[in-house]
């Protein structure tokens, strides 16, 4: 019997219990981001122009997307990018592609812990800080974590209830804006202001470039649709369906998300809306109280449970579970030690549930939403042009492999660009204290890698399971 075969025999198995709604329920709850929390970054970024931001951000998501319901239906792997840029490329692609979009996915706990913090102090002035904070987001954070290591379906029908009721109340919100007698075109003035241009002065020409690179940050609402290949093994529905969950997920935040910020931003002058762009969150609730008053301060509640509290639930319940996939994959196949790829008896991976709970307590000391906000985007835009680049080279390797679902070449190369271009501007835009955090993350991958190159891997090979078979990395 090959060490491959034995190493798989003696990890863990998932179990497939995943129906397509919840799949998709994961993923479009993943993408569902932090809409009252992180609006005013939303805001301050992209000025009036913030549903056009995500409109075009829409366009630019989905060629990644396509690319990614390619590879999920070709390789169908727990991983995701580990598998699928392990076998277009190399190993070493596939470690560090899994890295950068594990900085992303782990960070997404503690940014939503912070959110709910941040909601409970704003609506009932608890003044939960420094230590207080720290507990009861431990506190929430172990919630989730044992809500992780319970049964798939019971996962499921919680995110998928968050979710839906989640986009009912930013749907009845919208339309409240838009027929509260306050919406005018005139707000739209200075339609592409951005709180970026306080680093590019205040001419015509850093006026654009300053929108462009907030625009280019909106990518981080979008990232999530790659939880699906991440629970393609728990999936119990035909594997080309995964397209609809991949691509539904897409679309249905994109148009949500366009609707809300088109009507919000038409109430208020842009300035007086979000304090001239200073990225402090909550402004949702703060423009319904300029249109409604307090009259409406029981749905200015409510909307703090739909609008806060279940899109942080479904989006840091999507991104856990992806995140402890990942991790699972990576014991399972020799990128991490196999005791990462141990599961429960409700087949749920143990230890990568326990890690993912302690990294997100230590980073709730952070406590920086742009930090995150920032972070989240350019690791994310780097993997995507990792695996647009793996996407080209495998269809010149194997061209001869079954795809169920085909992405076509030039969607692949509209893909690297796009993300290349995304990656660049932010690069632009990133402050110093986050580019301290993901250098410092970027140095633990470095040694874990240098430790796998020298010591790990010589004894014992990376493997995937391909069309071809298992094959040896």
């Amino acid at each position: 019997m090959s060490d491959v075969v034995m190493t798989e025999k003696k990890a863990g198995v998932l179990s497939k219990s995943m129906k397509l709604v919840y799949v998709y329920a994961m993923a479009t709850g993943a993408i569902f981001t932090f809409m009252c929390y992180w609006d005013g970054i939303f805001m301050s970024y992209t000025g009036p122009a913030t549903f056009l931001a995500f409109a075009l951000m829409t366009l630019a998501v989905l060629p990644t997307a396509f690319v990614y319901a390619e590879y999920s239906t070709m390789l169908p792997s727990t991983g995701s990018c580990l598998v699928f840029n392990t076998v277009g490329l190399n190993k070493h692609a596939g470690f560090w592609s899994a890295w950068l979009i594990m900085c992303a996915w782990i960070a997404v706990p503690a940014a939503g812990v912070l959110g709910i913090i941040d909601w409970l102090n704003y609506q009932f002035h608890l003044n939960l800080v420094g230590t207080k904070a720290v507990i009861v987001g431990a506190l929430v954070l172990c919630a989730w974590c044992v809500l992780s290591m319970y049964k798939n379906v019971v996962a499921g029908k919680v995110q998928s209830f968050m979710l839906f009721a989640g986009i009912a109340g930013i749907l009845i919100c919208s339309v409240m804006f838009l027929c509260s007698g306050h919406w005018s075109i005139s707000n739209f003035t200075d339609f592409f202001t951005s709180s970026n241009m306080k680093q590019y002065g205040g001419s015509f020409a850093s006026t654009g470039v300053a929108w462009i690179v907030g625009c280019s940050f909106m990518i981080t609402p979008y990232f999530g649709f790659e939880t699906v290949p991440a629970m393609v093994e728990e999936g119990d529905f035909p594997i080309k369906d995964q397209k609809k969950a991949i691509l539904g997920s897409v679309l249905t935040c994109g148009a949500i998300y366009t609707i809300f910020y088109f009507c919000m931003a038409g109430v208020m002058p842009w300035g007086e809306m979000t304090n001239n762009g200073d990225c402090s969150p909550f402004i949702t609730f703060n423009a319904l109280k300029t249109c409604f008053g307090d009259k409406i301060a029981w749905f200015v509640l409510v909307m703090g449970i739909v609008g806060v509290v279940f899109p942080i639930g479904t989006s840091v319940l999507g991104f856990w579970y992806s995140g402890v996939r990942m991790i699972f994959a990576m014991g399972r196949q020799n990128f991490l030690p196999k005791q990462f790829s141990y599961t429960n008896k409700y087949n749920q991976p143990i230890l990568p549930n326990i890690l993912i709970l302690l990294v997100s307590i230590g980073f709730i000391a952070m406590q920086s939403i742009t930090a995150f906000f920032d972070l989240m985007a350019f690791a994310c835009a780097l993997c995507y042009v990792i695996t647009s680049i793996s996407s080209l080279v495998a269809d010149k390797k194997h061209p001869e492999w079954e795809r169920p679902y085909k992405c076509a070449k030039a969607l692949k190369i509209a893909s690297l660009i796009i993300m290349a271009v995304i990656a660049f501007f932010c690069t632009i835009g990133i402050k110093r204290t986050t580019w301290i955090g993901f250098i410092g993350y970027i140095g633990v991958g470095a040694l874990l890698w240098l430790y796998m190159i020298f010591i790990k891997w010589p004894k014992e090979k990376v493997w995937m399971k391909t069309p071809d078979g298992e094959k040896e990395f």
